[in-house]
């Protein structure tokens, strides 16, 4: 199996201003800024002798944060790929609302069933799997790749990289101050103090 380091983009104002991003975008915060850096400082060490590929979500939040991360780790930023089968889930129609602006309960639900799986013109479970594992399975079994994606989609990563069942995956967190080292099917979490 390949080897990953997953980060989750830093902090953005919309993740402050607890405003549904979905395909939408926002910059980072300077707390966000600060979580790229605290990424780079982490994974420096980790590094080793492997060549890396480095991989990001094509939305600007997740490519700022690879920009610093990369300048902190030592990293060339021009070898950045673009993959939009990184791309966090689309929240359709919701994408740019403040989840204030919705009765309550509106946006409940778990796992699967959870409202960001289920927004008018917004993506299936399905179809983010589909395009996830799609992903996994373009990559051969001696890659090492740092991705930086989002916070759904890391989970759901994470679970198909591991194996899980898919509502036990997204009831895990999706922090911004640790990062995951996926390697031979199991997951080590990593804080990025």
């Amino acid at each position: 199996m390949p080897t990953i380091i997953l980060l989750r983009h830093g902090e953005t104002h919309w993740n402050r201003q607890q405003r549904i991003q979905g395909h939408g975008d926002s910059p980072l915060t300077l707390k966000g800024i600060d979580q790229a850096r605290a990424y780079g400082r982490a994974v420096a060490p980790l590094l080793g002798a492997a060549q890396w590929r480095l991989v990001s979500s094509p939305l600007s939040r997740c490519m700022q944060t690879m920009a610093i991360f990369c300048e902190v780790a030592g990293l060339d930023f021009a070898r950045v790929e673009r993959d939009a089968r990184l791309k966090e889930v689309s929240t359709g129609e919701y994408s740019g609302r403040l989840k204030a602006e919705f009765p309550p309960g509106e946006l409940g639900g778990s796992g699967r069933q959870s409202w960001f799986f289920h927004c008018p013109g917004g993506e299936s479970h399905d179809h983010m799997v589909a395009r996830l594992s799609a992903w996994l399975e373009s990559l051969s079994e001696n890659d090492h790749v740092i991705a930086v994606s989002h916070g759904i989609a890391g989970k759901v990563l994470r679970g198909l990289y591991c194996g899980w069942d898919p509502d036990s995956a997204l009831a895990q967190d999706s922090p911004q101050d640790a990062l995951f080292l996926l390697r031979d099917g199991q997951m080590q979490r990593l804080a990025c103090p």
